[in-house]
């Protein structure tokens, strides 16, 4: 796609590389058959080849309107079109930037800024924890609409503190220990069981996705500096990963390499902590022989997984989760569409709740189509979305992992 920048952004990095992507993109119009919104829609503007289109007309100059900007908030970045791309378009990475040139185009209207301000603030608060525990025990009383939003988090239980030479890295997070505070404990206890050791470093904090993608970049990248510094004295010491098990949180981190690579203070940190970052399951599938033999053989109940778009289309590490999975007795049912977002998409599932609704219950019409005992997923979001469309138990499914060992660790 040929295009010629407007002269402010033409002798930039953020113009070179805005222009490389452009140039990448042939038309072919593929990424639209996988986008959730133009199937839904089908307006052209709503799938990724349209939005490209008109990012490529701010970008060289053209003014926005809120007709652009509306098409570009309604895109869930789920990048399931990078997926499908033959060419290696890389959309979400465009995105970001087209959204933050429309953004200053072309204000939200006061309440809509007032909600993503709460939202960027609120959850990476240390306050969000409190008000989660409180909302929880208020729940039979709040609004149906925020009742559904606050998960019924199962206990945590017993968190092992064994010293071992093996040691990983866990980022200590925002919502998820808030929200899900049984997913943490689940995996310092199978990590225990395989002998590994969890390191949290204090003075870590939020991994600066929900700032990314709600128009504050440059906070994102406090976070990530902050995040690098606290980690920094364990990853000397010599932990062997940095270990996610929230999708969306890992490929973030995953991220800070490119983010940082301008900062000469920072560049080789950040590019060190990506090398170092892994997701949880990508993580166990290399101790799978190990963690075989603690599972128990018997058979277990039907479960279905969803893959989360940050770990299918961002890291592009479904696989090996699921691989685990039916490596240790899950029977996997098969679900249709794979890939598929649920809606959640960070905070997507709060600033578009009705096109968020349609996308949950199509996942969920597949997810439930093999009548599973559990939805399994590996990101909060997508649990906590998913969760509040249906009776059906969804969680982790390292609290799947960690419930089927417990019988056979306490045996050892």
């Amino acid at each position: 796609m040929q295009t010629q920048l407007s002269e402010d952004l033409r002798d930039t990095d953020e113009g070179a590389r805005a222009s490389a992507i452009l140039r990448a993109c042939v038309h072919c119009g593929f990424c639209n058959a996988t986008c959730p919104t133009y199937r839904l829609t089908g307006d052209e503007l709503d799938g990724p080849r349209g939005r490209i289109y008109l990012m490529k007309q701010v970008l060289e100059g053209t003014p926005a309107g809120p007709s652009t900007l509306r098409h570009l908030d309604r895109c869930l970045t789920c990048r399931h079109c990078e997926t499908t791309c033959p060419s290696g378009v890389r959309y979400g990475e465009l995105l970001e930037i087209g959204r933050a040139h429309v953004a200053a185009q072309v204000p939200r209207p006061l309440r809509r800024q007032g909600l993503r301000a709460l939202l960027r603030i609120g959850l990476t608060s240390p306050l969000f924890a409190p008000l989660m525990a409180l909302a929880r025990v208020a729940r039979p009383w709040l609004p149906t609409m925020i009742a559904q939003r606050v998960p019924r988090a199962a206990p945590r239980g017993v968190v092992p503190d064994r010293v071992h030479a093996r040691r990983v890295l866990l980022p200590v997070g925002c919502v998820q220990p808030a929200m899900l505070p049984n997913v943490d404990a689940a995996t310092i206890r199978v990590l225990d069981r395989l002998h590994i050791g969890v390191v949290r470093p204090v003075g870590a904090r939020c991994c600066g996705a929900v700032r990314q993608h709600l128009d504050d970049p440059a906070g994102a990248l406090v976070t990530a500096r902050a995040n690098i510094d606290a980690w920094w004295p364990a990853i000397e010491a010599g932990v062997e990963a940095i270990v996610s098990n929230a999708s969306a949180c890992g490929l973030e981190i995953k991220a800070y390499g490119e983010r940082l690579a301008g900062e000469p203070t920072y560049a080789a940190r950040a590019e060190r902590v990506s090398a170092l970052a892994r997701d949880l399951g990508e993580f166990l599938w290399a101790e799978r022989a190990a963690l075989g033999a603690l599972v128990p053989a018997s058979p277990a109940a039907p479960v279905a997984f969803h893959a989360p778009c940050t770990l299918v289309h961002g890291q592009r590490r479904a696989t090996p989760v699921e691989d685990l999975l039916r490596a240790l007795g899950a029977p996997l049912q098969p679900v249709a569409e794979q890939g598929s977002c649920c809606g959640s998409a960070g905070t997507y599932s709060i600033l578009e709740p009705t096109f968020a609704e349609r996308f949950r219950t199509a996942r969920l019409r597949a997810l439930e189509q093999g009548d599973p005992a559990d939805i399994l997923s590996a990101n909060v979001g997508c649990i906590a979305h998913l969760a509040a469309g249906t009776t059906r138990s969804v969680r982790h499914w390292i609290e799947w992992v960690d419930e089927r060992a417990a019988p056979q660790a306490r045996a050892t």
